[in-house]
């Protein structure tokens, strides 16, 4: 947060539908890391630090089989999703701008066809923690979670089906200009959205992210070895990760559910900027479901609930003529469910110039990451 650290290199893997990937998660977390290392013009032996979330690769087998130099420091964050991507973000940043590291791979790799769906429930012999409270009662899946935040939300504050669909017509919009994408090719009428069937009311199929195989990195590194790389650095602004008191705690008790778990995030993430959500030109939501990305738009402060249908609508949030043009690779939703850091990549790639939705003159590059999920995280990248 004191512009010690900054991002120079991004790389993917292929983005496959679930079980179409040729390769296993270990070698599409191989393939995206090499690719950012190759982006910054670094070689693998500079790497001497692996931060994540929720991720199987492990830094002994990755150092192993990529040929990275003596490690100095390796972490995750807590959390049970794709709150974690921002968080893994500022556990490097904060590591570099301690000096335990020089030269960190932030990264997330999910092969769902070879391991397991995320938006399948699956069989519980014993519920504990917070399950305990939903299991036993058939609240097996995050859509089943969501879909309840969502619904109260709603009928708070009047929010309206349509625009739940702004999210989801915004990112398959943005996706067809974009050749890496999952939904490349594939656009989506408003009119097809409705018609499609529910999974868990009010989320439509299109409300609910696709189950895809891919990985996904990012190289960060100091300032001043920046200097001397191929390409201009962009600049990790401010970063916030944590939540309020009793925030996301067991059966809905939290006392300001419906939520996000980005009011705390979004209060701190810009009293560190210095700057607030009206200096935003370009942001990226995590969306495994679109409700909780509208809880989000409010909570880090762009607009108040009930202002949330004028907000969305109209073109506000696509790209090119949107005030705030948010997932412009498509997001979970268009381009690839990994597990958000994707968005992440993107949120890099706006500051970079190099988007397929690119956004004149960004000078600040907003990712948000996992809305629904306790503790919430959310990255502020900028011009270095």
């Amino acid at each position: 947060m004191r512009g010690a650290a900054v991002v120079v290199g991004v790389g993917e893997s292929t983005y496959y539908k679930r079980g179409g990937s040729p390769d296993t998660e270990f070698q599409l977390a191989c393939t995206a890391i090499r690719r950012a290392v190759e982006d910054a013009g670094l070689a693998m032996a500079d790497i001497d630090g692996f931060t994540s979330y929720m991720d199987r690769n492990e830094p002994v087998r990755l150092s192993a089989a990529l040929g990275v130099g003596p490690l100095n420091f390796t972490a995750q964050t807590f959390g049970g999703g794709g709150n974690g991507a921002a968080a893994a973000v500022t556990l490097a940043d904060a590591a570099i701008s301690a000096g335990y590291a020089e030269t960190i791979v932030v990264f997330r790799a999910l092969a769902q066809g070879q391991f397991h769906r995320y938006g399948q429930a699956g069989r519980v012999r014993r519920a504990r923690g917070a399950g305990a409270f939903t299991a036993p009662y058939g609240m097996l899946s995050a859509a089943q979670i969501c879909a309840m935040q969502t619904m109260r939300y709603m009928h708070e504050h009047g929010i309206t089906q349509d625009s739940l669909a702004e999210i989801v017509l915004a990112g398959f919009e943005h996706a067809q200009r974009n050749p890496r994408a999952i939904r490349y090719g594939t656009p989506l009428t408003r009119e097809q959205y409705h018609a499609s069937r529910w999974i868990a009311e009010p989320f439509h199929l299109y409300d609910c992210c696709p189950e895809n195989d891919g990985a996904a990195a990012i190289v960060v590194t100091t300032k001043e070895r920046a200097r001397d790389l191929r390409k201009s650095p962009v600049a990790i602004v401010a970063g916030a990760h944590g939540l309020e008191h009793r925030g996301g705690v067991a059966a809905f008790a939290d006392p300001t559910f419906p939520t996000a778990y980005h009011r705390h995030v979004g209060t701190k993430l810009w009293e560190r900027a210095g700057c607030g959500p009206q200096d935003i030109g370009v942001a990226q939501f995590y969306e495994n479901f679109t409700g909780p990305v509208l809880i989000a738009i409010a909570e880090m402060g762009f607009c108040e609930p009930g202002e949330l249908n004028d907000f969305v609508a109209d073109g506000n949030i696509r790209w090119p003529d949107g005030g705030l043009p948010i997932n412009t690779a498509g997001g979970n939703l268009g381009e690839a469910y990994i597990h958000g850091f994707g968005n992440v990549v993107e949120a890099v790639r706006q500051v970079r110039g190099e988007s397929t939705c690119q956004v004149p003159d960004v000078e600040l590059s907003l990712s948000v990451s996992g809305p629904g999920y306790a503790p919430g995280s959310a990255i502020l990248f900028g011009k270095a």
